[in-house]
């Protein structure tokens, strides 16, 4: 347990404390004077008690928030080579805890404390990072060059919080489909109310809709007709435009077609592992037939395809997940992703840990940026989440220049992006201002129905 009077510091330092897996107490006193810091730490394990203290200076001609930004690095450096020493373990990202590793990389490359082609090498040297992930974060930023930062340029992301059946990993507030198939088309009309509304302040606020990202859920759990009709809303001129399919099992030539003929552009097919055991143990009902079937089916109607897969699924040993990623490979789809196993709060498998087996999740993460990179495959989007096995990452994966731009707006919080639909979440960036605001609708489809025209007033407020 962290026991600080800094609340800015006190989730971050916790959550150092859980990579390490350690139950000690660490108490931090942080003193100022002036430009000058003093931390005082007080670390406290099965009745031993050491005691160490670290000062430092802050440049005055610093902005506020470059001061705060870096002198949370700082302790949280401090703490790190603490835990370090006091537990004799390292962790493969160092001291960086954030959900943007890749971002903080850039911050720093902006602020002008470090070249782009010194990014790994500083990683090492200053977060105590491991050669391999310097490495990856160095090449994503090589791999992202289609950033563009411009405070008209906006991503559209649309969410149907509806999924067939719930995953015993998943804690995303997402409905399964027989507990909520009465409102569904009232939740449609809902979403089409609030997507005819951002037409209009899209329309005044002279933006440029770069991407469209439908995601969940699962958005075919909807019928064609249903997306059909939510699609023929959507008419932007976007460059890019995603729809998140997830399950083969809801995947059908009809539903195909309407995304095809609404200008969808990109596709997830998302099997997570082609183990048909852990299929049943993790509660998805698909075949790997069925994933074959809906990926041929993509593919003659030229979409571009992503792929998802977990590596640590309950059940599985490293030699199961390289079968899963080395059939991957023979399909050969446009994007895969790989995300590291998270005990999430809220999800069943939270309660039931003991499913779980780490000992093998880093050879699995290391085994498919390997192989994958080795069959043409590159880096280019990644991110974090609390209570990943072995505080490892999701990476996604990209061949022949099709990244997918939407997830890297997204990570990087480059741009805007306006978020319709129950729990989707609006990012307004200001580039000039190195400023960040969010707004976020209701949670629950219910509530949104209810609530819409609530919603929609402060959807306005936020982009007056």
């Amino acid at each position: 347990m962290v026991i600080t009077a800094k609340d800015d510091m006190r989730l971050e330092l916790q959550s150092l404390l859980d990579f390490f897996g350690c139950d000690a107490t660490v108490e931090l006193e942080e003193i100022e004077e002036g430009d000058k810091i003093t931390d005082k730490f007080r670390f406290t394990s099965q009745d031993v008690t050491h005691f160490y203290e670290y000062t430092f200076n802050i440049d005055a001609s610093l902005t506020d928030l470059h001061k705060k930004s870096l002198r949370k690095r700082i302790t949280k450096n401090q703490f790190y080579s603490i835990l370090s020493k006091e537990l004799n373990k390292t962790l493969p990202w160092g001291s960086l805890t954030g959900v943007r590793p890749t971002k903080l990389a850039r911050d720093l490359i902006e602020y002008g404390e470090m070249k782009e082609y010194l990014v790994a090498e500083l990683l090492q040297r200053d977060y105590f990072v491991s050669k391999d992930k310097a490495e990856l974060v160095a090449n994503i930023l090589k791999n992202q060059r289609c950033i563009i930062r411009n405070d008209n340029l906006v991503d559209l992301y649309v969410n149907i919080p509806i999924c067939p059946t719930r995953c015993i990993y998943c804690s995303f507030i997402s409905s399964e489909l027989d507990k909520v198939k009465d409102m569904v088309d009232d939740y449609l009309d809902a979403l089409i109310k609030e997507i005819r509304v951002i037409k209009d302040i899209v329309k005044e606020k002279a933006y440029i809709v770069r991407t469209i990202y439908i995601g969940g859920g699962t958005p075919t759990v909807l019928s064609a007709k249903q997306l059909d009709k939510l699609l023929r809303e959507i008419n932007f001129p976007a460059t890019e435009f995603t729809v998140e399919c997830g399950r083969a099992d809801t995947i059908t030539d009809e539903k195909l077609d309407v995304l095809k003929n609404n200008g969808v552009t990109r596709i997830s097919i998302n099997p997570q592992t082609f183990c048909e055991t852990t299929l049943k143990r993790i509660g998805r009902k698909q075949k790997n037939i069925e994933v074959l079937e809906a990926y041929q089916k993509a593919l003659a109607r030229d979409f571009v395809v992503n792929m998802d897969f977990i590596a640590g699924l309950p059940g599985e040993k490293l030699g199961i997940f390289k079968r899963t990623i080395n059939t991957a490979l023979e399909l050969y789809p446009d994007n895969i992703t790989i995300h590291t196993l998270s005990l999430k709060r809220g999800s069943v498998l939270f309660d039931n840990k003991d499913l779980v087996q780490e000992k093998d999740i880093e050879k699995m993460v290391d085994y498919a940026e390997s192989t994958l990179v080795k069959n043409g495959y590159k880096p280019y989007y990644i991110y974090r989440q609390k209570h990943q096995l072995s505080g490892l990452e999701n990476v996604g994966y990209f061949r022949d220049n099709h990244v997918c731009v939407f997830n890297i707006d997204s990570m990087e919080e480059t741009n805007t992006i306006i978020g319709v639909g129950a729990n989707a979440i609006s990012k307004r960036v200001f580039n000039l201002e190195k400023r960040l605001e969010r707004q976020a609708n209701v949670k629950f489809i219910k509530d949104y129905i209810e609530r819409i025209d609530s919603t929609i007033e402060k959807k306005k407020e936020f982009f007056k």
